[in-house]
This record gives structure tokens, sequence and C-alpha cells, in this order.
């Protein structure tokens, strides 16, 4: 029989567990991942010994869930989550079982996890392996099957259905029917589930190597219209010009395009187009337009995002991009469009930019075209050379300043700053404080100050 490998520190870890006559397992994911050649260093543990008999066989043990036995102990440098064998009682928040009853069973306690591939364990001081549910057949043939009844394992916890969404994607793994099915029957139990615990998901899928695995996966199921039904909204939505894919599709094919280790540009890959069923108007002409597009995705993009509990960077950074992603540079630009552009986007989020920009193009045609890119990139690269400021913030002179001078704090001082940051844009040697000075006063005298008290 094949052993799983185990490392030293474990083995003298479980030796503790041994001669105190209990026994210790590895579990989850890390046995599933060595036998798809995975590599892991992450384990999960599972004992017959109650948490207080843990917490009495080490000096350093932290009680991280025991109420539903988990306790955390740090041994030799490392940390190691360790629970007790258990059966749940009933799951009424479609989360957390109501009672946790401990017994000595390693079988009993695996009959209660999600699914066939993650019910694998090891013993953890003999390597020996334990598969009562023919996950090792499960992992051989690619296949996510619930354990026993799927309607169950879904009904106790809706957010397996997602756990399930994300396998497809990580794995690269096909759904047995009848989990599929009570996959369908009980989406709409995915409502009961936390924002930070779909998003924690969620981004494994676009983290993955295929997202759109998942997500349609997520569609198949009727997750994706629960908690993306602005998305969806985009299904047998048509493009115009060379668009072949609706919108819903176009933009899961944009997100696959995406490098996988930029999953807020993957996720605003994803959302980019979702404005435009909201702006889709059919012309006199017979012609679809959607005009300002790119406003609707936002406002929409963003109950997406919090809905996720996105913070506010996350937020930030996501719709930006998509706010943006409509840029149409020509080599007509001048310096101060150049700057101007700059100026809008912020110089940090330039490359993720172009990132979705590439990925949008290869979502339409199946290839980039990067070539005004790289030209813009080129000019970009010019100006931030020759150019100082492309912010308020960057600018010789400073709120206190223009205080000083005697302009009044609040907004009229908030239109002067921009006043200095647009004659810098269009010539960068204004940038000097003697210079932003005076042009702040003349401006503020003539354009605020004047008018002001002649009305």
């Amino acid at each position: 029989m094949v052993e799983f490998p185990i490392p030293r520190t474990v083995k003298q870890f479980a030796t503790q567990f041994s001669h105190a006559g209990f026994s210790l397992f590895i579990v989850g994911g890390a046995v599933r991942d060595y036998f798809l050649g995975r590599a892991t260093s992450d384990f999960d543990f599972a004992t017959d010994a109650q948490p207080d008999e843990v917490m009495n066989l080490f000096p350093s043990v932290i009680p991280t869930g025991i109420k539903h036995g988990t306790v955390t102990v740090l041994f030799r440098g490392s940390s190691y989550e360790v629970t007790t064998f258990r059966i749940d009682g009933d799951y009424r928040d479609a989360r957390h079982p109501e009672t946790v009853h401990f017994v000595r069973s390693l079988q009993e306690d695996l009959k209660r996890r999600d699914f066939t591939i993650n019910a694998l364990a090891v013993n953890a001081f003999t390597g020996e392996i334990h598969d009562f549910h023919n996950g090792l057949k499960d992992i051989d043939i690619r296949l996510i099957r619930a354990i026993g009844n799927p309607v169950e394992r879904f009904n106790e916890d809706a957010l397996r259905i997602l756990r399930a969404c994300r396998f497809v994607s990580q794995l690269d793994f096909s759904i047995h029917n009848e989990t599929l099915s009570a996959m369908k029957s009980y989406a709409h139990k995915l409502q009961q589930v936390s924002g930070e615990r779909v998003k924690n998901e969620f981004w494994k899928i676009l983290e993955s190597p295929l997202p759109s695995k998942g997500i349609y996966t997520m569609y198949e199921c009727g997750a994706l219209a629960i908690w993306f039904p602005e998305l969806t909204m985009g299904d047998q939505i048509t493009q115009k010009g060379f668009h072949t894919l609706d919108v819903m599709r176009h933009g899961i094919a944009a997100c696959d395009a995406v490098s996988r280790t930029k999953p807020l540009v993957r996720l605003a890959a994803l959302l980019h187009d979702i404005g435009k069923v909201p702006a889709k108007q059919l012309q006199p002409s017979g012609d679809v337009t959607f005009h300002r597009h790119e406003e609707y995705s936002v406002k929409l993009a963003k109950k997406i995002l919090t809905r996720l509990k996105c913070s506010n960077q996350e937020q930030k950074v996501v719709l930006n991009l998509i706010q943006h992603h409509m840029f149409h540079y020509t080599p007509e630009w001048s310096d101060g469009a150049v700057r101007r552009f700059v100026n809008r986007v912020g110089k940090e989020a330039l490359d993720d930019l172009f990132s979705l920009r590439l990925a949008d193009q290869i979502a339409i045609h199946g290839t980039p075209s990067p070539h005004a890119i790289m030209q813009l990139e080129k000019r970009i690269k010019k100006v931030i050379e020759t150019s100082s400021a492309f912010s308020i913030q960057d600018l010789a002179i400073s709120g206190n300043d223009l205080a000083i001078l005697g302009i009044p704090r609040g907004p009229e001082m908030g239109i002067v700053l921009h006043q200095l940051l647009e004659t810098v844009l269009d010539d960068p040697s204004e940038n000097e404080y003697e210079k932003l000075r005076v042009i702040a006063w003349n401006f503020y005298e003539q354009r605020i100050k004047q008018p002001k008290e002649q009305s």
C-alpha cells in the first residue's frame, strides 16, 4: 500500500499523541493534494483525544475553536490545528452545527466532511492511509462527489456549493450528477451565507488557473444569479462590432485572460462591461449603442463589491479600473493629455489597467493587440521622466502655504489647488513654489474673491 510521506517534525508531533495512548491523523486538503501531485506544507489534524486532553499534552496550546473541538498547538516552531473526532448535530444557520458530540472513531468523524476527495486521512505516525468513501478513486477519475446524501451535506452548510465550484476551477475536476443536482436545489440557501465567506471562496476561484470553470459551474447551479445577479443579467445580451460573446460570457473570458497573480484585475475584467445592460439603447438606425456603460458598470460593480464585504482599498482598485477601461489612445495626444491620463488613472494603477485592456482584447479577438498600449507606455515613461507632478500632492506648494497667503481653507482652496495642478499638467516647468504662489494668488483674487465681493 502507498504510504503518505510524513515530515519529521509532524512525526515527532504525532509521537506525543501515540505515547499518551491517542491517535493523530492528517486530514483534508493536504492528503488530497499529495495524490494530485500538488505540494503542500499546510496540515490539518484530527484526533481521538478530547480538547482538554490535547491541551494537557503540550505546554503551548491556543483554544482557537474549542467549542467545536479545535485547538492550535505550538510545537517546535510550528503551529498545528488539531480537531477532536466529532459528530455534528443539526445545522440551523446553514453553517454551524447546533451541537457537537466528540467521538473516538475516525470513520464517524470523516462522515461529516463535504466531499469524498476531502475525506481521506493519514496516520500521522505510520503514514497509513484511510479511505472510507472511495476518495482515492474519485481523485483518479477527477470527480467531486458529496459524502453520503448530497442534499444533507448542502443543507448543513450551503457554502459547500461554492467550495465545489472552487474545486472545479482549482483542480479541473467535474461534479458528480447527484451532487450537482443537489447544488441546484439548495443554491438558494447561499443567501444565508455571509459575504466574507463567499468572498473567501470566490477569491480562490479568481486565483485558480481558469476561473471560468468555477464561474460557469456557479452559473449552472444557480449560485451566480444569487451573488452576482448584475453579471447574469448580461446572459444573452449580444454586443455589436467584433464581439462574438454576450456581455456575461465576454466578462468571464476577459477574467480568464488576466494573470492569476492579479485577482483584483480579474474581478475588474469580469465586471467591466456589466453596465452595458442598463446602458443598451436601440437607435432609429437599428444600431445598438452602450454609451457611458463604464459609468453604469461602476455603479453595479459597487453593489457586488459591497455585497462581498470587499475592503475600501479593494473597491477603489476595482472600480478605478472599470471606470477607465474605455480609454482610446492615439499618437495625437499631447504630453499634457498623457499627463492628465496618468492623473486620472493614477501611476500605480497603469499596469493593471493595461492588463485589463489586453484581456478585453483577448476576450473579443482571441489575441491581444498591444501596439497602442506599447506606444502609450513609451509616452508615459517620457512624461514621467520630464514631469514631477501628476497630483495635487506632487505640487511644489501646499495647502498650508496657500493658507499663509490668505486663501481660506475649504472648497475655495480646493478650486485653487486644482487650477494649479491643471497649470502644471500643461507645463511641468511651472511647478516651482514662487511661480505657483503668484498663480494661486492671482487666480484667487480674480476668479474667486472679486466675483464673490461683487455679488
